[in-house]
């Protein structure tokens, strides 16, 4: 009976360090999840092209994932040439409720790691958690519905401990009327393809700009240095 306790403590310390390996591995095939959905859609015509609502549903993976890399818009505008909007809006928003359970989960990786908890330690960061917490859902709906960019809230919920589901409820009930208004666009206008992919890369690049223009000045600076 003595050696039950001894046995118990040391299959629990046995346990502790495949907890934050579960968590790697987690964190890491959910990157490479959305990477890989990113990479097919991008590498394929047929699926760019494609009307399947499969697609779609897909597509908001890299679309919505962390800090987007890819713009919602026009593809929202392409399928509501070909179904209603209520469709297209549903569809598109259960890729988003899924993409943004990923995205709290990863989040909450980082904001676990040491470095980004002394960064929450800050009064800055502190004014901005306090502030938000006067009224998040609110704040989520509104960042949810309007251009305004949404991927600072994806942390800042985090940060706040705003509860998951309280969180996909207002994506939920944000994003799903602005899928509905592009989406009803789309099926009113019947936008040419044409116009939809000049939108698209002009989405594109200024959602990248920030980087694009790094990418640029270190290309211009190392033009000199060669010269």
């Amino acid at each position: 009976m003595n050696n039950e306790p001894s046995l118990n403590s040391s299959l629990k310390n046995k346990s502790r360090p495949v907890q934050p390996k579960v968590k790697t591995l987690i964190f890491v095939l959910e990157i490479a999840l959305v990477v890989t959905l990113l990479v097919v859609w991008a590498s394929s015509k047929s699926l760019q092209q494609s009307k399947s609502l499969w697609v779609l549903f897909f597509y908001s993976f890299p679309a919505e994932f962390l800090i987007a890399i890819v713009p919602h818009e026009p593809i929202l505008l392409y399928f509501g040439k070909f179904y209603s909007p209520l469709t297209v809006a549903l569809v598109a928003s259960a890729g988003t409720l899924l993409t943004e359970m990923l995205n709290y989960s990863v989040f909450k990786f980082v904001m676990d790691m040491k470095i980004f908890q002394k960064i929450q330690q800050k009064k800055s960061v502190n004014k901005i958690i306090n502030l938000f917490n006067k009224s998040p859902f609110l704040a989520l709906w509104i960042a949810g519905f309007t251009p305004v960019p949404f991927y600072p809230f994806r942390l800042l919920v985090v940060m706040a401990h705003y509860p998951l589901v309280n969180y996909i409820l207002a994506v939920f009930l944000s994003r799903t009327p602005r899928f509905f208004l592009l989406a009803w666009a789309g099926h009113a206008i019947k936008i040419p393809d044409y116009l939809l992919a000049a939108l698209f890369v002009i989405l594109i690049l200024s959602m990248n700009y920030a980087i694009l223009k790094k990418y640029i000045k270190k290309r211009l600076k190392r033009k000199k240095e060669i010269s």
